[in-house]
């Protein structure tokens, strides 16, 4: 497909920040010298914003005010989105993200990276009932908190030292399913409590497919109106930015 040329953009986006303070330094700076060139505005995006904006993308028909669960490698902030731009938070995780919890169980898995597709495709084959992983416990109805399933990881180091085996598709099930479960419990009941009648989620666990199925399943039930993004625009990606960037600008 044909590229767009500088002279058909309205302007040139790009993510401040969160993230990698080097990484993003070398972004901005090429934003930069970009709009300098074309002579076109220069357009800041924060990160978590943009994942929020990926819905926009397929779903140009959504509407703030909406309750968004943002689930990535980085962060699990479970928030109103008022309007475009503005985001009252209403739940975080007290430690680890989501993506991070994905990503240390699947290591200690011996399965590969990133942890969530990876423990996904593990899991396929694998029993969620097998093993009875703890729900942490956390102050605030709508928090989070990952750091109390290392049981995985104390669980795996102690069959190690027995010289026994872990069943890794009957753990990746497991982990999988308490780990989607609580996160949908608490965007459902939060999307419950407001009276939300649109949810939407965000960030690269958003292309779990478990946990798409859990939201569908609880948005049906509060005849809440479900948004996902395309699998392609779940991760970090460059329309999400731009898609972000249009409404910073206007």
């Amino acid at each position: 497909e044909a590229g767009m040329t500088l002279e058909e953009m309205d302007a040139v986006g790009v993510t401040y920040g969160p993230g990698l303070v080097g990484a993003l330094l070398v972004g901005v700076a090429e934003a930069k010298a970009i709009a300098y060139a074309a002579k076109k505005p220069l357009v800041g995006v924060h990160h978590i914003e943009g994942h929020v904006s990926a819905n926009f993308i397929e779903h140009p028909e959504l509407e703030p005010p909406f309750m968004c669960l943002i689930v990535s490698g980085g962060h699990t902030h479970l928030v109103v989105v008022k309007d475009y731009g503005e985001f009252e938070i209403l739940g975080r995780t007290r430690d680890d993200a989501a993506g991070e919890a994905f990503d240390k169980v699947a290591r200690t898995l011996g399965l590969g990276y990133p942890g969530g597709p990876a423990i996904s495709k593990a899991a396929h084959s694998g029993d969620p009932k097998a093993y009875k992983l703890p729900v942490p416990h956390v102050e605030g109805p709508y928090n989070v908190s990952f750091s109390g399933l290392k049981t995985v990881l104390n669980a795996v180091n102690q069959a190690e030292m027995k010289g026994e085996t872990v069943n890794v598709a009957d753990m990746a099930a497991s982990f999988e399913h308490r780990i989607d479960e609580i996160l949908a419990e608490k965007l459902l009941a939060a999307a419950q409590d407001t009276g939300a009648s649109a949810i939407a989620l965000a960030g690269g666990v958003a292309a779990n497919s478990l946990l798409r199925c859990l939201v569908n399943e609880g948005a049906q039930k509060l005849g809440a109106k479900l948004h996902l993004p395309e699998m392609q625009f779940c991760g970090d990606n460059g329309a999400m930015v731009a898609a972000q960037g249009f409404y910073e600008l206007t």
